[in-house]
């Protein structure tokens, strides 16, 4: 029997899933930065640098960057890792990672890229000093799974990075709610030619699991000292775990 699992709100075979979130991210690869840049009102960029800042990279360290799409963290973490560090830019999505490679060669980076699935990662166990996974981890069918992976690859002593949306606090809700299931595909139909694909990214969104769901998630795959940053009312938050 075939396994179902969710995309968006539709049940679906996770072999379709797959399928499915790989046409969302080859549509929307040549348009993403934009899109990011409209849809949080560049808000995406502070999330991020947050958690650049949090990951405390240093000269030497090894770092791996999952569903790193554009390269925007690889980048950061190549610039603080040094030439004497070893920062991996991967992705699921081939679309996706040639857009985040070839930008980093544009900024005079070179840096390992790799097409890979987070829930079977090809590295040795205790390798890196950090692990990140971006906006990623709403779209991976075992998320239970590629923690687990994730924590397996870090040394000990090394953290975890997962920033993701998130449930927003109860105020804002319902203008909340409007904006993602009118305005988004409206945009998205508008900069991408593709409202669908939106579409999925707001209902994907509603199905992740909520900061404590995840809190829990990450301390069943192993992690300790995990904690979470509410990010723009929670629109975003970013979970960190460090591995003992």
């Amino acid at each position: 029997m075939t396994n179902t699992t969710h995309f968006g709100y539709k049940t679906v075979s996770e072999d379709e899933k797959v399928h499915e979130v790989a046409k969302v991210f080859h549509s929307v690869a040549s348009k993403y930065d934009v899109m990011n840049d409209l849809m949080s009102a560049g808000l995406h960029r502070v999330w991020k640098a947050f958690t650049i800042a949090q990951a405390g990279i240093r000269p030497g360290f090894k770092v791996l960057d999952i569903a790193g799409g554009t390269g925007d963290l690889s980048k950061a973490f190549a610039k603080a890792a040094g030439p004497s560090g070893e920062v991996w830019l991967t992705d699921i999505n081939e679309s996706m990672l040639r857009v985040g490679r070839d930008r980093l060669l544009n900024k005079g980076l070179v840096t390992p890229t790799l097409l890979c699935d987070a829930e079977k990662l090809p590295f040795p166990d205790n390798y890196f000093d950090r692990v990140s996974v971006a906006f990623g981890l709403r779209n991976m069918t075992h998320k239970d799974q590629a923690l687990a992976e994730m924590r397996r690859v870090l040394k000990p002593g090394g953290k975890l990075l997962v920033l993701e949306f998130s449930k927003v606090a109860a105020p804002l809700q319902k203008p909340y709610d409007v904006y993602s299931f009118s305005v988004l595909p409206w945009l998205g139909q508008r900069i991408a030619n593709d409202a669908e694909s939106y579409r999925y990214l707001a209902e994907s969104i509603r199905m992740h699991p909520d900061q404590e769901t995840l809190k829990a998630m990450m301390e069943t795959a192993g992690l300790e000292r995990v904690q979470y940053y509410n990010l723009t009312a929670g629109v975003a938050a970013l979970h960190t775990g460090i591995k003992l």
